[in-house]
């Protein structure tokens, strides 16, 4: 037995290692060749993923012909067992044809900054697999969601047009000046490197609160320079705000004692 299966053995071991070193070869060299057609990062890594899967089973059936293993009915025997696990699996083939509903209809590519559901976290776009897509966090935490759930889901493409408007809202007192506000929001506007002059920034009174007056800004600027954008402007807007005396008042309420006799 130790002189029949040992060659064998060391034949399919040796055929995997260089046959795994050939496929990564021949995905990175799929890579760089459908890049030259134009298509994006996004449908590269789709395409050489799936590519990727085809030929390990392909090494594998090729290694299991080695031992002898009737391939045709392997195969068969395959197909069957995919259709049972198939059906076991519904779920994850949701996963899948949702991914390829993404790569069809690109709401989204690899780098952009999104935001999945109503009150999700928002995070740059790393990957789109064929079961999930995967989030970067500003806090560089990385989430993974099905792909089923990202269609299911609204889709905000913060930074997929270009350019970004950032909404800011700002408070001030009642007895403050708001013309005086408004010049020294724009004043910000126009010192910060990012934002940019077209579309103009503009400054209107949103609301009138409880206990102050809230004043809206949405400055745009480059998808890339949002998060820059929004704490430039959160922070030297209250470090001048506190300059020119104006301030950003906190809930008050009035209590009235009734004193009983």
């Amino acid at each position: 037995m130790l002189i029949e299966y040992v060659p064998k053995v060391a034949l399919a071991i040796l055929t995997l290692i260089i046959g795994f070193w050939i496929i990564k070869r021949l995905v990175n060299f799929s890579k760089k060749a459908i890049s030259r057609f134009g298509m994006d990062e996004t449908m590269t890594n789709f395409l050489a993923s799936i590519f990727n899967i085809a030929l390990k089973i392909m090494l594998l059936l090729s290694v299991a012909g080695m031992f002898g293993v009737n391939t045709t009915s392997f195969i068969a025997i395959f197909s069957a067992l995919m259709v049972g696990i198939g059906m076991a699996l519904n779920g994850s083939l949701g996963h899948a044809a949702a991914g390829v509903m993404l790569m069809i209809f690109k709401p989204f590519k690899v780098g952009d900054l999104v935001q999945i559901g109503g009150n999700a976290t928002i995070g740059t776009v790393e990957a789109i697999n064929a079961f999930n897509t995967t989030l970067k966090t500003l806090d560089n935490r990385r989430i993974i969601i099905a792909n089923s759930n990202v269609t299911g889901n609204d889709i905000a493409n913060i930074s997929g047009q270009g350019e970004v408007g950032v909404e800011l809202s700002f408070g001030i007192g009642y007895n403050d000046d708001i013309d005086k506000a408004r010049s020294i929001i724009l004043e910000i506007g126009k010192q910060c490197p990012y934002v940019l002059s077209d579309p103009a920034q503009g400054v209107v009174v949103a609301e009138l609160g409880d206990s102050s007056v809230n004043l809206a800004t949405r400055p745009f600027c480059k998808s890339e320079h949002y998060w820059d954008t929004l704490f430039y402007m959160q922070e030297h807007v209250k470090k001048e705000f506190d300059k020119q005396n104006i301030g950003i008042p906190y809930p008050t309420m009035d209590i009235n004692m009734i004193q009983a006799n």
